[in-house]
């Protein structure tokens, strides 16, 4: 199986050119908000579309799904709970 480099490819809504960059995205879920930024996407430069590396949503999304947990758990619910991603 052949890995396809999309940051090399057009992007899909608009045909714009994809852009490496580190982004801040916040998630809400019942009035609890985590914001995770450092993450590596590529983003369009004419519509600012969002775009992983394969399996990268997925694991945007899981690292989401546990700071919302560990929110209610610990009673975090109150305010909004922040990760930030830190390359080594």
């Amino acid at each position: 199986m052949r890995k396809i480099d999309i940051s090399k490819e057009p992007c899909s809504e608009c045909g714009g050119r994809l852009e490496r960059k580190y982004i801040t995205q916040e998630y809400e879920r019942e009035g609890v908000k985590v914001k995770l930024s450092g993450i590596a996407a590529l983003v369009c430069n004419e519509c600012g579309e969002i775009y992983f590396q394969p399996g990268g949503a997925d694991k945007v999304a899981e690292a989401a799904n546990s700071l919302l947990r560990l929110a209610v758990i610990e009673k975090q619910h109150k305010r909004s709970l922040t990760a930030q991603i830190c390359r080594v």
